[in-house]
């Protein structure tokens, strides 16, 4: 879910009396400083900040890691059915944001029984994957990919590598072949609602994937297999189709893009990060710190949209009246000062917000799966390729216009060529890439 751009902190209360001094989530700053714009979001309204989504709709954008943590484990006051919201009137029906706030038969807006009974088919669907096979076929995908370039000694790691191999590894979990265009169209439309650029319009974009998403269930009720839809579909708690369908678009998109961002922020944070220089050929142990920092300094998924307030309260201070739309502010959250207050993170604590917190958190194991995947594919490239640098200064690199999606719009680097081989050659992993990951 995203925009176009960031924070622009003039004031923008005009239309929003209730929100005097609120600040609009537009503008470019925010792509390349969005912790100073956090910190000084904080330093003029504390823990929870008056905001202006897209259109000038107001909000409260939550900074603090306890009032993060208390928002997501207190549903009876701060819930996910969006139908509450007290600006529908307002929302226009072509609103950028409308595929993350209209309500939707999904996992995502359900609540109390019905949410716990969805999240329980998706876990047990999530569990039927096989983490040490995940890893080697990470692995494969990942030799498959590498060797693709290897041989020209320069390649851009965002695009094709980081979402290549994502996006392969969980078509393939969900039962889909990631060779087809139709597959291929379907990322993309995915990319357009979480990423959105001017001309790009994300309801037909969750329309195309609907569309997509319901022959592939239609398909494995005919012909179940060893998926995650085939398991989702056969579950005993009896999903419609219509369930499965957009459970599937919430696990797919929740999925992909995040974990490829995570890839292609821990290596830039390898490659340019003098603590990680001896060990960047490979080592795990800092593989795994530096996975864990990004989570903590450079998390993909930066704001959430959103919680709605089931009754008037109180939150850092702010008025919250009941129907308010919050948005979670993990990346603020996870970096606040006051649980870091010497700004040290410490790489092996991980107690981040940035899978979640509460019922409506990733699902067990998600977050295992996308330990495998991530770690699979750092550790694989650098292993073939230990010389890799930038091809570009950092200050050089360019991150992605949005308040939502922390991520680069590309990651070029260089190393010394690879003599080539057939990538079938290079044989699957017999180990899975993190133990701990997977015991």
């Amino acid at each position: 879910m995203t925009d176009t751009g960031s924070f622009d902190a003039q004031s923008a209360s005009a239309g929003c009396p209730a929100q005097a001094g609120a600040v609009r989530m537009t503008g470019l700053e925010y792509q390349k400083m969005p912790s100073q714009v956090y910190r000084d979001l904080r330093r003029a309204h504390g823990s929870v900040a008056p905001v202006l989504l897209d259109g000038d709709i107001p909000a409260w954008l939550v900074l603090g890691y306890p009032e993060v943590a208390y928002v997501t484990g207190h549903e009876e006051l701060f819930a996910r059915d969006s139908r509450r919201w007290n600006q529908w009137e307002n929302i226009p029906p072509d609103w950028l944001l409308m595929p993350f706030v209209r309500y939707q038969p999904s996992v995502m807006f359900a609540e109390g029984d019905e949410h716990r009974r969805r999240a329980a088919a998706i876990t047990e669907a999530l569990e039927g994957v096989d983490q040490i096979q995940l890893g080697r076929d990470c692995q494969l995908i990942a030799h498959q990919l590498i060797a693709s370039f290897a041989g020209g000694g320069q390649a851009e790691l965002m695009d094709g590598y980081a979402h290549a191999l994502a996006m392969r590894v969980v078509v393939q979990m969900c039962g889909m072949p990631a060779s087809s265009t139709d597959t291929r169209q379907l990322v993309n439309d995915l990319r357009i609602t979480l990423d959105i650029a001017h001309g790009d319009d994300p309801v037909a974009a969750i329309g195309r994937v609907a569309a997509r998403l319901w022959q592939l269930v239609k398909d494995k009720r005919a012909n179940p297999g060893p998926d995650i839809t085939s398991r989702l579909v056969t579950h005993p708690a009896g999903l419609t189709d219509e369930e499965v369908v957009h459970d599937l678009i919430a696990v797919i998109a929740g999925a992909e893009q995040p974990t490829a961002i995570w890839i292609c922020n821990t290596l830039l944070l390898l490659l340019t990060d003098e603590r990680f220089a001896v060990n960047v050929s490979g080592g795990r142990l800092s593989v795994g710190e530096a996975l864990n920092e990004v989570l903590w300094l450079d998390t993909p998924v930066q704001n959430f949209l959103g919680r709605w307030a089931v009754q008037d309260t109180q939150l850092g201070g702010q008025h919250i009246r009941a129907g308010d739309c919050l948005v979670l502010g993990l990346a603020a959250a996870n970096t606040d000062p006051q649980i870091w207050p010497d700004a040290h993170v410490g790489a092996e604590n991980s107690s981040h917000l940035s899978f979640g917190n509460g019922e409506h958190r990733c699902p067990y194991p998600a977050p295992l799966l996308a330990d495998v995947i991530a770690r699979t594919a750092v550790e694989t490239l650098l292993e073939r390729l230990p010389d890799l640098v930038l091809a570009v200064e950092p200050a050089e690199l360019s991150w992605r216009h949005s308040v939502w999606i922390r991520g680069l719009t590309a990651l070029p680097v260089h190393f010394t060529p690879l003599a080539q081989q057939p990538s079938s050659s290079r044989p699957a992993a017999q180990s899975p890439p993190s133990q701990a990951m997977v015991g």
